[in-house]
């Protein structure tokens, strides 16, 4: 089968070339195109549903809330494990599926689950499934921050504007704010007043209620149209809500002014934030599965641009707080150079031992080649490039011109021969003799590296899904060297080599001649001493074994986002505006050290927070991130703590865990 393709190949010369040529139009576009992220795809179906029962003690939460919704989805349809967390009027759990499941078929069957205990839950309790987001999530922070404009209208335009804008972003699966002041209708009732009318809590509660919708009257017929009865019930100012009657007292209405005062104030916050010690509103920008994390975030910066215009003068918005892009690009550099210094190693070796353009031309096409059809196979294969892709490729790098280099060689010494016979053959037929005499040794070999990486998909769980990748990117890119090495390096060694003027002389390069005469020597030292060497070796391999257990381990190497996350905690009870102060002293200390650029603060918990654990830190607790100089930005590197890309997780004195399998 080798041998055909071979044959193939020199008898349609021009179709191989053209498929060559066509291969590095679309590999190359297709290079730039792929999505570029900094680590494979990690994603494991899970499913997050929020508790909210405001007022309830964690103990409550976790026995009346969470308790049933765990022992509905224990054992449910391809749950591998359920956890949840539980805190002060907020219940999480977490369902994790098995990978392979479709996210959407997962979050069915734990809807299904849920309405079957809706019953049990308690009054005004209503699960809530969290957006589809990925593993990588928190993609962005964007920090908003002003001289005079009020914080409520900070975060009225990041609640409205901003974070509906970047909701309507393609791959954007949730946008958390934090900081700033909510504001709402506030009806604060007189206790001495509702008693002395004779009225209800629940009366005034009612009214509210009722008082706030739009009702129907249905349609009457007028010249033969149709019109539609509205009643416009809204409320839209604080007089209308004054003016609501609760109920009567001698045929006298009793108003709302008449028992409570209503204002126009701040919703009670169990989170705040900032920004270099000063307050702020900080949005965290989660991005979906499989969204590719530095086009989205491009097209979230414009987005902000966009809206600039239209804002105060003195607003201003941080999009360089934390960047995952920035890393990812860093990162992804890093290897790319890797990658680059390689190649450039890799020709000068080739020059300085075959001595020849043409010769180190034909080998190194199979570097480019081979690497195109690599980005193809990730085309096909919904691959992205990251670290694990990348890193598999810069292991083959020196490879893929090995099965190249052999064929040439062979071709090269197989004319120069054929050169100096009386009758000699034709040029196509020494190239497919040369060829096909070292096809069994290229592939061989290059079956035996291939089967080395086998053992990398046996791996299951997160470990298969971090380093199948790797093993995909090697054994690719060395199986395309091994086909460029059958197709196209004997089509380019007919054309550019018979008519070569070294073909008339048999000399080696200087480095081959000097490598010879040292392998001589070391060869007939080791054969005049095969005592020594073998004692030798069996020394160094004594050494190597002996260090073994010296060695630490780890899962991944520490990645350096350019970030420092920093956690502190107070004595349980104390108040979030206790907590902010502490925070903001601390900001202002971190300042100080030379080479931090920006430190953003979220004390306490986000509405809707997928991470809230840090939600359960309330009160006295906050987490930190820096950002300056000191820090290595150039991307893989030695880092303490880990960014704020990757979702720590921390609960609080006052929060209780639960893991339980899917046995229960």
């Amino acid at each position: 089968m080798f041998n055909n393709i071979i044959k193939f190949s020199l008898n349609n010369r021009l179709i191989i070339l053209s498929l060559a040529v066509i291969l590095i139009v679309f590999g190359t576009y297709t290079a730039f195109n792929l999505p570029v992220d900094v680590l494979p795809d990690l994603n494991r179906p899970r499913v997050t549903i929020f508790l909210e029962a405001e007022g309830m003690a964690p103990e409550e939460v976790e026995s009346l809330v969470v308790y049933p919704v765990e022992t509905a989805l224990n054992g449910a349809t391809d749950v591998e494990q359920v956890r949840s967390n539980s805190s002060i009027g907020l219940g999480l759990v977490y369902v994790e599926f098995d990978y392979g499941i479709d996210i959407y078929k997962a979050r069915q069957i734990v809807n299904e689950k849920l309405q079957t205990i809706q019953d049990e839950l308690p009054e005004g309790v209503t699960p809530q499934l969290g957006p589809i987001s990925s593993v990588m999530g928190q993609i962005m922070l964007i920090g908003l921050t002003a001289d005079s404009t009020s914080m409520a209208d900070l975060r009225t335009f990041a609640d409205y504007s901003l974070r509906r804008r970047l909701l309507a972003i393609p791959g954007i699966a949730q946008v958390i704010p934090i900081g700033g002041e909510v504001l709402q209708f506030q009806v604060q009732v007189s206790m001495p007043k509702l008693h002395a009318s004779g009225l209800s809590i629940n009366q005034v509660e009612e009214a509210l209620q009722k008082s706030n919708a739009n009702t129907t009257g249905n349609f009457y017929n007028q010249g033969g149209s149709e019109i539609l009865i509205r009643n416009f019930g809204r409320i839209k100012t604080i007089e209308q809500i004054e003016n609501i009657v609760i109920g009567y007292e001698n045929e006298l209405p009793i108003l709302v002014s008449q028992i409570a005062d209503v204002r126009f104030g701040a919703k009670f916050k169990r989170g705040d934030a900032g920004l270099n010690g000063e307050p702020a509103v900080l949005l965290t920008v989660e991005k979906q599965p499989n969204a590719n994390t530095v086009t989205l975030t491009e097209e979230v910066l414009q987005a902000i641009e966009e809206l600039k215009p239209g804002l105060p003068a003195d607003v201003k918005i941080n999009t360089e707080i934390f960047r995952q892009a920035d890393f990812i690009n860093n990162s992804i550099s890093n290897v790319t150079e890797a990658l680059r210094d390689g190649a450039i190693l890799v020709i000068i070796i080739l020059f300085l031992f075959l001595l020849n353009f043409r010769t180190t031309l034909i080998t190194l096409t199979a570097i480019p080649l081979s690497l195109l059809i690599t980005l193809l196979v990730f085309k096909f294969f919904n691959i992205s490039i990251n670290t694990m892709t990348l890193g598999g490729i810069a292991i083959a790098i020196g490879e893929l011109v090995d099965d190249a280099i052999v064929d040439v060689e062979n071709v090269f010494r197989r004319l120069r021969e054929n050169k100096q016979k009386e009758n000699p053959q034709t040029a196509i037929k020494v190239v497919y003799n040369a060829s096909s005499e070292v096809r069994n040794s290229i592939v061989y070999a290059t079956v035996i590296v291939v089967l080395v990486f086998i053992p990398l998909f046996a791996l299951t769980g997160m470990e298969g899904r971090i380093f199948a990748p790797l093993g995909m990117a090697y054994i690719t890119a060395i199986l395309a060297s091994l086909l460029v090495a059958m197709t196209i390096t004997p089509v380019l060694c007919y054309y550019l080599l018979p008519k070569m003027k070294r073909m008339n002389t048999e000399e080696d390069s200087f480095l081959v001649r000097w490598l010879k005469k040292q392998d001589t020597r070391l060869l007939n030292f080791g054969l005049d001493n095969p005592k020594k060497i073998l004692a030798s070796v069996m020394m160094l391999f004594i050494m190597a074994m002996a260090l073994i257990p010296f060695f630490g381990t780890e899962f991944l190497p520490p990645f350096n986002e350019g970030s420092l996350t920093l956690n502190y905690s107070t004595p349980p009870g104390t108040s979030l505006e206790e907590s902010n102060k502490i925070g903001s002293i601390i900001e202002k200390q971190i300042l100080k050290v030379d080479g931090v650029k920006f430190t953003g603060r979220r004390t306490g918990r986000a509405e809707m927070d997928e991470h809230a654990e840090l939600g359960f830190l309330v009160p006295g607790h906050a987490l930190f991130f820096l950002f300056g100089r000191f820090l290595d930005r150039d991307g893989l590197g030695p880092r303490a703590g880990s960014g704020a890309g990757g979702g720590e997780k921390q609960c609080g004195d006052q929060a209780e865990s639960r893991k339980r399998n899917g046995q229960g």
